[in-house]
């Protein structure tokens, strides 16, 4: 069978089984036939309002149906979701709707109307529309992410692929057998293909607005989950609950279950692997780019631990250079992971906003930093731009620096990830001030430009310049000697 478009897939599942669960949110769900009628409406409401194939409609809706029907509406249209937080503060919010000029907002209040067509949340298409399948149109692509950068701008993401699924080629990593949980919000790569592909399927999509703990092993429980995944700081979390209660569920329907998104602690992985056997746990590397990456199982991971695995499609599709020279490193030594995609450079993505950093011979990177064992497995270290990952989520210390540098009391700024038992790093930010301020002020006034979960967690005052006079920072020394200052501190 030949592939079909993203939309036409959903009709077809909707044919041959109206009355099937497609989504379970809160206890609610949806079918497969008024996911597709719903969309079909919403739809022929998004085209009212102007939106055409190859268009950009943004998504400023939490985890639930309404984000699902509204995703799908937009590729019945030939139209790209690009999905954000609900939660960005106005600012952030507004930079990335610049990048983006999308032809439809949804989610967005019409107090804060942009020049933009927009349909606030709660929003429901017209029931005089017709709910009959439109005609097919595949999108150009899938989706369009957001992500910061290291000069603190946001870009785009946007696969080179178009939205197509061939029911008989399904994605290996997103094939759950009969129930797959999404824990993650789906405005990240992870959540947003395992919730898709999972209904493409043919499976169950069961979807948590919000992540806790508890919930999320009631959920396992309760449908028999066979496929997740986590995000590191969700595992912690899972691993914090009284050891009594997380014995007490019934987990074993689970057979694969994945991490990734950020380097997973050695003593998490092996609690997990170790707890639900090493044939269910999986660690996987890579960037949203789809340059490439790498997979290790259980097993494999026992026989090197700390290891993300080896690259997946086979030897020579990762190299470790040396971040200034480009050369390889000897084995062993720690470098910048470049990758390059099987179909060639440039082939499975382009940037809208930003410009990729490539060899001359078109192996790509992303900042990442990591080390090759003899065995030719991934170990992840460093970013090479300094980005701290906390609790999955990539966040640049220039955006955070330009949010507290505009505040009136401080001279500079300097922000760093220190070791975290939960985010897996925090943000803490060094400031140079004019005059003293409160923490609270700080973090109001960042809260005020970015998303929550940029906002330092932690202050540090210091006094003197933080760069030198060619405006550098030495963040590795910088977040070297606070760890060294607390026993225990370094992860």
């Amino acid at each position: 069978m030949a592939s079909v478009s993203y939309g036409r897939r959903v009709t077809d599942l909707a044919a041959a089984q109206p009355d099937a669960v497609a989504f379970v949110c809160d206890g609610e769900v949806l079918t497969r036939g008024a996911l597709e009628s719903d969309a079909n409406r919403r739809a022929r409401e998004f085209a009212r309002r102007g939106v055409r194939s190859g268009d950009l409609v943004t998504l400023l809706l939490p985890n639930g149906f309404e984000w699902l029907k509204s995703c799908l509406a937009a590729w019945k249209l030939g139209a790209v979701p690009n999905p954000l937080s609900s939660r960005l503060p106005e600012r952030e919010r507004d930079a990335i709707l610049a990048r983006a000029n999308p032809s439809l907002i949804v989610g967005l209040d019409a107090s804060e109307a942009t020049g933009r067509a927009i349909l606030p949340a709660g929003f429901e298409p017209d029931p005089a529309l017709s709910a009959e399948p439109l005609p097919d149109v595949t999108p150009p692509h899938e989706r369009a992410l957001a992500s910061g950068g290291s000069s603190g701008q946001p870009k785009l993401i946007l696969p080179r692929s178009p939205a197509a699924y061939d029911p008989e080629a399904p994605s290996p990593t997103f094939r759950p057998r009969a129930a797959v949980l999404v824990p993650g919000p789906l405005y990240h790569a992870v959540p947003f293909s395992a919730a898709w592909q999972g209904l493409f399927a043919g499976a169950r999509v069961v979807l948590m607005r919000r992540f806790d703990a508890s919930e999320c092993l009631a959920l396992i429980e309760e449908h028999r989950i066979d496929r997740v995944h986590f995000v590191p700081t969700m595992m912690q979390r899972i691993w914090k609950i009284p050891e009594e209660e997380r014995r007490s569920r019934d987990v074993s329907s689970l057979e694969y279950v994945m991490t990734g998104g950020a380097p997973v602690p050695a003593w998490l992985m092996r609690a997990f692997i170790e707890w639900l056997g090493p044939d269910v746990m999986h660690e996987m590397f890579g960037p949203s780019e789809r340059i490439g990456g790498t997979s290790i199982t259980g097993r494999e991971w026992l026989a090197h631990p700390g290891s993300v695995g080896r690259p997946i499609g086979g030897a020579g599709t990762l190299r470790i250079l040396d971040p200034e020279t480009l050369e390889d490193v000897t084995t062993g030594e720690v470098g910048e992971i470049f990758l390059l995609p099987p179909s060639g450079p440039g082939s499975t993505y382009r940037y809208v906003g930003a410009s990729g950093r490539r060899t001359p011979e078109g192996w790509e990177s992303v900042g990442d930093m990591g080390r090759l064992d003899a065995d030719g497995y991934l170990y992840l270290a460093d970013r090479r731009a300094d980005m701290i990952l906390s609790g999955g989520r990539n966040i640049y210390p220039a955006e955070v620096e330009a949010a507290l540098d505009e505040h009136p009391a401080v001279r500079s700024s300097c922000v760093i990830g220190l070791p975290d038992e939960d985010l897996g790093s925090r943000v803490h930010a060094l400031v140079d001030l004019i005059r003293d301020v409160r923490d609270e002020e700080l973090r109001a006034h960042v809260a005020q430009r970015l998303v929550h979960y940029k906002v330092p967690r932690s202050f540090e005052r210091v006094h003197g310049p933080l760069r030198d006079d060619a405006g550098k920072v030495r963040r590795s020394a910088l977040r070297e000697e606070r760890i060294a200052r607390v026993p225990g501190e370094r992860s």
